[in-house]
């Protein structure tokens, strides 16, 4: 039923789920800061998106599975990627979590999540106000 809104409103929505799976994985990083041979993960979207957006110029519009698909991905069939960091290693237990860094990207995730709700209120806003008409 979400293809019957605008299209900013599933970006919006796949945008918050990345945002509590980031949330989800980094709690998970600040965990395990102390197990030996933790390797850290991050949640990559927004390159995922844009790749997925700059394929083509257009898209059809899909309403049924059996549809044969035209053009570009819709943005709701574009998943967030989990990445594991198996490069650096800061610790000498092989760990790689840098509790400081994950309490920034936690704060910075948690800043992003409330900017995408309040941007999805809005987007509700102006729907009920074109359905209301006031």
């Amino acid at each position: 039923m979400s293809f019957l809104f605008k299209p900013s409103l599933s970006v919006l929505e796949r945008s918050l789920d990345t945002s509590a799976l980031r949330q989800k994985v980094i709690a998970n990083n600040i965990a395990n800061a102390d197990t030996p041979f933790f390797k850290r993960s991050e949640v990559d979207f927004e390159n995922v998106l844009k790749d997925a957006m700059s394929e083509t110029k257009f898209a059809g519009l899909r309403t049924n599975s059996k549809h044969i698909p035209i053009g570009r991905g819709v943005v709701r069939d574009v998943m967030p990627e989990v990445i594991v960091d198996d490069k650096t290693l800061i610790k000498n237990n092989k760990n790689n979590v840098d509790i400081d860094l994950e309490m920034a990207q936690m704060s910075k995730n948690a800043m992003r999540y409330n900017v995408l709700v309040e941007r999805m209120s809005k987007e509700f806003k102006g729907l009920r106000t074109a359905i209301e008409g006031r």
